[in-house]
């Protein structure tokens, strides 16, 4: 079923229902109902089924009309003739309205609601009129649809917020190989280009003059050996794990870059840039990542399809980013007269669809086409810094506007009650009905559970205050009605605390535990009963069985009273208990969800970086074989004398770094069985990886950490790291590895989730085994001490 029939379904079945009600029960009576009467009520379940099907687009104004047009045709209608429209009409409005609008703007709908209806009944009844429980049981529907509403609203948002997640790290899983491929390619490529063809060309210049000009045969033996050895270092850099972020340009450095060069390409001899670029940056940079890298494709498609089709137009490139999402815009005017495209047959007609690609592969959308004055505009809205969608902010002024709106409407119905009735001033001050006395205590309580997140302890005692309140309410107002009604609305509020409490205490039990339990070899075990939920419910057990015990003593019982407390105790504990089991097992719902997510996680970063390892050693090991050697032997020819065989060796090096390259671009690393394991070298490509998928990973090697490791404390010491950076969490993480004393330290800060029981066992376990410690200091930090049993130091 799609959205559109859902949403046409539930009000015509709110109308069949009220048309049974009404006049469906009069006509099986043999009661007809007047013509006028089903005019009217015509005339209201029209504009109410209308607005009721058109509620997703236009929630509040939903609303208002449903509750105008229930409101007008309760008063020439009989008893009943609204009764559904004007409860479940509206408390599928207000739910609508909380699950499609922002928290602020459900709670003053909710509040205005219930305001307008009790002042609009003080208006016409006065205050001790009658009982007024209808107005209680109605406003507390309104308020249950609409906390439904919110909590749906927040659970879709949360996973979309995970599917946006898992969507970038599947992206960026098959990134990291490619990325790290496309950089030793780059690197590479810069040797050969450079360095070896420098040689073969010097060497052969040589040779060609050795007759004429002897000494440049010496002039390029040196050349020869200096550009050897620098071959080796370049080359074993490239073996290397990549620099650290600090030496890494940043995205937005590149795109500045980008730009720089662009402006170069239309810069004439005398200076003068006949087209200009203008960038604009709004926002903190992007880290990088499939967006970094699609905002950079973008871009760099987009000026060059401006050099090819219009040189000399003034350019602007605009770039927002956002935690929601990253919008880039590339404008460009119409050519200068008489400029001449050059480039205009250079492009083979794909450029337009390689930018739609890669704003598809980055999870986002790119529109293109000519502007008005002659010019073309590429447009892309991509994802943003953060896989959360971020809460649209809304000016001050709209807010100011929704809270004058709405005391406006709420003090309409005292219009006519400004006018004093003759019969108060001569009795004097009415008695305050019941109605109104348990409206302001479920007020009370639904205040309090606003504020059950920010001050839980605080908003739990005044909900067990509040419920002690209910049985001298009672009293105070002569209620007469059932006398187990007042504490069953009472325990509502506190049902909702218990399963809110116990839920959040469940799905935080593991980090919870590792703030108290120390390290153990016992596993992690999750009681149905979690501490802060059993307190909870050991407390309304007592109070809400004391408030029933008290109401039916105080209004008259022939049971004696030990058997009034037991039943009372009985029966809250059940409804107690049933809270208290719904909280938890929505809890370890959460939980398993979370760790369903963080698994995919981890095994889409550990895939990526044992892919992107596997190609880095590939290629490291085809450099060892073919390339480093012959530059070796290049060396050696060039110091012992022999121009001819160091034009030859360089010519050999240079055909192996060319067949490199061939194998590099055609990136088979062999089956996932048989690519090696991950060392400390590859903690960077780790780094990586979280923070392309939006966790932000800081790598720091001191310079006493030797260059080769054992090859167990090599091993050990990435599989702890991954461990710890595998716990999950989203902030800002530090590794820093340090070598003392025979003794490499792996510090880890800013991972709170690496004090879990489950993960400090499976660090003190890797430990153990190389006879190394596991320590924690403060909050969020752990340290990891491998011993270096016959390292060999090479500096």
């Amino acid at each position: 079923m799609n959205r559109t029939d859902d949403d046409r379904l539930l009000p015509v079945l709110l109308l069949c229902a009220q048309a049974l009600l009404w006049p469906g029960a009069e006509l099986v009576r043999g009661a007809v109902p007047p013509a006028s009467a089903l005019l009217v009520a015509a005339l209201v379940a029209g504009p109410v089924t209308a607005a009721l099907v058109l509620r997703r687009t236009r929630p509040v104004a939903a609303l208002v009309v449903v509750v105008a047009a229930c409101a007008l045709g309760a008063g020439p209608l009989p008893a009943g003739a609204v009764a559904v429209l004007g409860t479940a009409g509206v408390a599928l409005a207000l739910f609508t309205v909380a699950t499609e609008r922002d928290t602020f703007t459900a709670v003053l709908c909710v509040t205005a609601l219930a305001a307008w209806q009790s002042l609009q009944g003080i208006g016409l009844h006065g205050l001790g009129d009658r009982d007024g429980l209808d107005l209680v049981l109605t406003a507390l529907l309104y308020v249950a649809a609409s906390g439904a509403g919110i909590r749906v609203r927040r659970a879709r948002r949360a996973r979309r917020a995970s599917e946006r997640l898992l969507n970038r790290a599947e992206t960026e899983r098959h990134r990291l190989p490619a990325a790290e491929r496309r950089r030793m390619e780059r690197e590479l490529h810069d040797v050969s280009a450079h360095h070896l063809t420098a040689v073969v060309v010097t060497a052969g210049a040589a040779l060609g003059l050795r007759d004429r000009r002897p000494e440049l045969a010496a002039e390029a033996l040196e050349f020869a050996v200096d550009t050897g050895r620098e071959v080796t270092r370049a080359l074993g850099a490239v073996r290397a794990p990549a620099p650290s972020r600090e030496q890494l340009p940043s995205p937005d450095d590149r795109l500045r870059g980008l730009i720089a060069g662009f402006r170069r390409l239309n810069q004439q001899v005398d200076d003068e840039i006949e087209g200009e670029v203008e960038i604009e940056v709004e926002g903190s940079p992007l880290s990088d990542g499939a967006v970094a890298d699609a905002v950079y494709g973008i871009v760099r498609e987009a000026l060059t399809n401006v050099a090819r089709h219009a040189p000399g137009a003034q350019t602007r490139v605009e770039c927002r980013y956002g935690d929601a999402r990253t919008e880039v815009v590339v404008t460009s005017a119409a050519p200068p007269a008489g400029a001449a495209a050059h480039g205009a047959g250079l492009g083979g007609g794909r450029g337009q669809g390689f930018l739609r690609s890669r704003a598809r592969e980055a999870g986002g959308t790119l529109t293109s086409g000519p502007t008005a004055d002659g010019g073309w505009e590429v447009r892309a809205v991509l994802p943003g810094r953060s896989a959360t969608p971020a809460e649209r902010s809304v000016p001050r002024g709209y807010r100011l506007a929704q809270v004058t709106a709405a005391v406006g409407l709420v003090l309409q119905p005292l219009l006519p009650a400004l006018v004093i009735r003759p019969e108060i001033q001569q009795s004097g001050a009415a008695q305050v009905s019941a109605g109104v006395l348990f409206a302001l205590l479920a007020a009370a309580q639904a205040v309090a559970l606003l504020w059950l997140r920010r001050a839980p302890s605080t908003a739990q005692f005044a909900l067990l205050a509040l419920a002690l309140l209910w049985p001298p309410a009672m009293t105070t107002a002569d209620y007469t009605g059932p006398v187990l009604l007042p504490p069953a609305l009472s325990i509502l509020a506190t049902c909702v605390a218990l399963v809110t409490v116990t839920s959040r205490a469940t799905a935080d039990a593991p980090r919870n535990a590792a703030r108290s339990r120390p390290l153990a070899g016992k596993p992690l075990r999750l009681p149905l009963p979690t501490r802060p939920g059993a307190a909870l419910a050991g407390a309304a057990v007592v109070v809400h069985a004391g408030a029933v015990s008290a109401a039916v003593l105080g209004r008259g019982t022939g049971v004696p009273g030990w058997g009034v407390g037991v039943g009372s105790m009985v029966g809250a504990g059940l409804v107690a208990g049933v809270a208290w089991w719904g909280g938890g097992r929505w809890g370890r719902r959460v939980l398993a969800v979370r760790g369903a997510r963080d698994e995919r996680l981890v095994a889409w970063t550990e895939e990526a970086v044992r892919e992107a390892w596997a190609e880095r050693r590939r290629i490291a090991a085809g450099l060892e074989s073919t390339v480093l050697a012959r530059t070796g032997d290049m060396v050696e020819e060039a110091e012992a004398g022999r121009l001819d065989a160091v034009a030859e060796r360089a010519r050999e090096a240079l055909a192996a770094m060319r067949a490199l390259l061939d194998t590099v671009r055609e990136g088979e690393s062999g089956p996932p069985e048989l690519r090696p394991q991950p060392t400390v070298q590859a903690l960077d490509l780790l780094a990586q990886q979280c923070r392309a998928t939006g966790r932000d990973v800081e790598i720091r090697l001191t310079d006493r950490v030797p260059d080769r490791l054992p090859t167990a404390v090599d091993l050990a010491a990435y599989h702890a790291a991954e461990t710890v950076l595998a716990a999950g969490g989203d902030e800002p993480a530090l590794l820093e590895l340090d070598a003392h004393d025979g003794t490499l330290t792996l510090t880890a800060t800013g991972v709170p989730r690496a004090d879990e029981p489950a993960v400090r066992e499976r660090l003190a376990a890797r430990a153990a085994t190389l006879g190394g410690t596991l320590t924690t200091g403060r909050p969020g930090t752990v340290h990891l001490r491998l011993p270096l049993a016959g390292e060999e130091r090479e500096r």
